[in-house]
């Protein structure tokens, strides 16, 4: 069954999420493997057209939408909400400037479930910074070779295509960067082992290698120099959204963990239960309040971003901020309320906990996010030194 309407997308994830990213959740981080079977799934469902437009066969859907679907994968498997995820935000950047061409090539086999793309920004030594990248990019009549390296890239060699960022060789204006879609295969790409996480251990994030690849230029998105105005307009946007689901996701999931314990467990020499310990109710209530505030933030935010609202930028720094805090923290108070028992290495509390870790850390990290509000809530530039 393929999804059409946002309410049938959402009622497709919850049964994919239920059954199939399930099933594999326990594999996929124990086994550090790339969740496949998932991401098929939500492919063959339609889902993988999430935000390409309509006019190229997909489902039209934006931020909001991918809140929510994130928010419902990453509480069963947060390696597959971010795999999943990271493909969205990069049909998304294809999809802003497309040509009627790249549209046919690229976003069309998307929309059918025959191709996956992903981000390439970040690079070695750019920590945060991933918007300054130092891979090259020259033209060469109707090519563009590109020579650096991408690190952290989510997909590995699955994707069949990567949008990357570059900066302009000489003769070329100083600090012209660009994107451009890459796709797999080309000679002159080599990709490194996968990077063994603490968490997010299935989303075979690797280091990509560029030696003199030849791409075409038709293959640029927008026009050169335009990367700041696509990491701005569509990559942060996208990606602040769709992490700050999968996170409230791992969030969700975790209380959830900790309700359905408190509710049950008794103790055998009384036969009274846990749940009627004052404490206990008011840290529960307490953790569920917390993440539904934060909820509540991501939905405005994406609804806000949606809707082009002037307070979009800090609503999303923020919400992406929030969810990040909020995973570590509710994993924290959750593993805390099951006890002991959830102090177990292959438990799912332990995986909760340590997939909640990566958030604060995950670029733009929750202190640069956190500046970039401040900064636009006082009117400076979010660049400034």
């Amino acid at each position: 069954m393929r999804a059409t309407t946002a309410v049938s997308v959402f009622e497709r994830v919850r049964e994919i999420a239920g059954d199939v990213v399930a099933r594999n959740a326990e594999a996929v981080d124990r086994d550090a493997v790339w969740p496949e079977e998932a991401i098929r799934a939500l492919q063959e469902a339609g889902i993988g057209g999430l935000t390409v437009p309509t006019s190229a066969g997909g489902l039209g859907l934006g931020l909001e939408a991918l809140a929510r679907v994130c928010e419902i994968l990453g509480g069963r498997c947060s390696s597959t909400a971010l795999s999943f995820g990271m493909h969205c935000v990069g049909a998304a950047v294809i999809a802003a400037k497309a040509t009627p061409a790249q549209a046919e090539r690229h976003l069309t086999p998307i929309a059918e479930g025959r191709h996956l793309t992903t981000l390439a920004l970040s690079e070695p030594g750019s920590g945060a910074n991933f918007y300054l990248p130092q891979a090259e990019l020259e033209r060469d009549g109707d090519d563009f070779v590109v020579r650096g390296s991408k690190t952290f890239v989510t997909n590995g060699s699955h994707a069949d295509s990567y949008v990357i960022s570059c900066v302009a060789a000489e003769p070329a204006p100083p600090g012209e960067f660009s994107c451009l879609v890459l796709n797999e295969g080309l000679d002159g790409m080599s990709w490194g082992e996968p990077w063994h996480g603490l968490g997010m251990r299935g989303n075979d994030s690797r280091n990509l290698s560029l030696r003199d690849v030849r791409v075409p230029a038709t293959d640029l998105l927008g026009e050169p120099g335009d990367e700041i105005w696509y990491v701005f307009t569509v990559i942060a946007p996208y990606f602040l959204v769709a992490m700050a689901g999968t996170y409230l996701g791992v969030a969700a999931a975790a209380l959830d963990v900790a309700r359905a314990h408190v509710a049950t467990r008794r103790y055998p020499a009384t036969g009274s239960g846990i749940a009627n310990v004052q404490t206990v109710q008011h840290r529960l209530g307490t953790t569920w309040a917390v993440v539904e505030r934060t909820r509540r933030l991501i939905y405005h935010a994406a609804a806000a971003a949606d809707a082009g609202d002037d307070e979009a930028l800090v609503l999303l720094c923020s919400a992406k901020a929030e969810a990040a805090d909020t995973a570590v923290h509710v994993t924290g108070e959750a593993m805390s309320l099951a006890g002991g028992i959830a102090y177990r290495e292959d438990g799912v509390l332990a995986r909760l906990l340590r997939d909640a870790r990566a958030a604060p850390v995950m670029a733009p990290t929750t202190d640069m996010l956190r500046t970039w509000a401040g900064r636009a809530l006082l009117g400076l530039p979010l660049l400034a030194d």
